[in-house]
């Protein structure tokens, strides 16, 4: 590859805020929910990079091919790739792509392809930009005129009216890089604001670690929310805990292990219950059914789906809730966005889907 920059190259990262600045020196962008990735084009060689430097090209063919269609011969650009279905980013069917079997990911790329938007310039022709102001990197990105290039402004206001509203499509924050600034390879030279979020949820089963023993150390809760007809549905996962919280979580929780009477056991129409057959599981998958006694509060920054909507990323543990009866963990507590699609975020229209 004849690139004046080759892969591995590490993208340019950010840094936590608690919310968007007044800052007349940045340049806001959305924070699109997907894989980083780095595409490096010298002729008809491609390669998608991810965010570790591993090549993600059998996982992504059609953007392989695309982006040997889209782009100029000798180019290297750094964005995201993102699965959209039904109008908003879909990360669990953007995460099915990472599949062993070549028949799988073929299969997928039909049913579900995936799309790369670009938000940085780094190497055109022989010129490296890296040390480039970042408004001059955009404008010659969109010089390139071919592209899905993400929206920006140098507006803390229109940002702020971005963080809320394109979170309806899927996106999960606002990113921030000065304007005037260069890109800055494994620096987290960025800002990045995300939505976070709490709510009561109920303990209603868990799965052991995959590497112990079963029944000696906890890999997740599953947690639930009941509707207004009392039906307690699956909204996601809280894990993540340290090897001892494991181990006391199992032993913790032993005693609530149940094969009777539990909420899942016997699905009602529309109640969504964890593992459930779909297009990516062909048979329901294993869990140990808890009676729905806990409540704990978990941290989460989005939602997805129709309704029962579920969380879009695994909960993160605040604290038990002792002081919560399950009954009351319902979902009027979770704050659902309005919709929006994809596309309009790509225009950076400012509308609702259902305005």
């Amino acid at each position: 590859m004849d690139l004046p920059l080759t892969p591995p190259l590490q993208p340019m990262l950010a840094s936590a805020v608690d919310a968007i600045p007044d800052d007349d020196g940045l340049l806001f962008e959305p924070k699109w929910d997907g894989f980083r990735c780095v595409v490096f084009r010298d002729g008809d060689e491609v390669v998608l990079q991810s965010r570790s430097g591993k090549p993600l090209n059998r996982y992504f063919p059609e953007v392989e091919e695309e982006m040997r269609r889209l782009l100029p011969p000798r180019v290297v650009v750094d964005g995201e790739l993102v699965v959209a279905h039904n109008d908003e980013l879909d990360f669990d069917a953007l995460g099915q792509r990472i599949h062993p079997a070549a028949s799988r990911v073929t299969l997928l790329s039909e049913e579900t392809p995936a799309t790369f938007v670009a938000f940085d310039l780094l190497a055109l022709g022989d010129r490296v930009l890296l040390d480039e102001p970042t408004t001059t990197r955009r404008a010659e990105l969109l010089a390139l005129g071919s592209l899905h290039v993400t929206p920006a402004t140098t507006s803390p206001e229109l940002a702020r009216e971005w963080f809320t509203l394109f979170e309806g499509a899927g996106l999960d924050g606002v990113m921030g890089k000065p304007a005037d600034g260069p890109y800055t390879p494994g620096k987290r030279t960025m800002i990045k604001v995300k939505h976070a979020r709490t709510a009561d949820a109920v303990v209603a089963g868990l799965r052991w670690h995959k590497d112990t023993e079963p029944g000696t150390a906890v890999g997740s809760l599953l947690l639930g929310l009941y509707d207004d007809n009392g039906l307690l549905h699956h909204i996601g996962v809280v894990g993540s805990f340290k090897a001892a919280e494991r181990r006391a979580l199992a032993a913790e929780l032993a005693g609530l292990i149940t094969t009777d009477d539990h909420p899942w056991a016997a699905p009602q129409p529309g109640q969504r219950i964890p593992g459930e057959i779909n297009r990516w599981r062909s048979a329901q998958a294993e869990y140990v059914p808890l009676r729905p006694e806990r409540v704990l509060e978990i941290h989460y920054t989005q939602t997805e789906g129709e309704h029962p909507v579920r969380l879009r990323h695994n909960g993160q543990f605040a604290r038990w809730r002792p002081d919560r009866e399950p009954e009351s963990c319902k979902y009027d507590q979770l704050d659902i966005p309005a919709r929006y699609d994809v596309a309009a975020v790509l225009r950076g229209e400012l509308k609702a889907k259902d305005a």
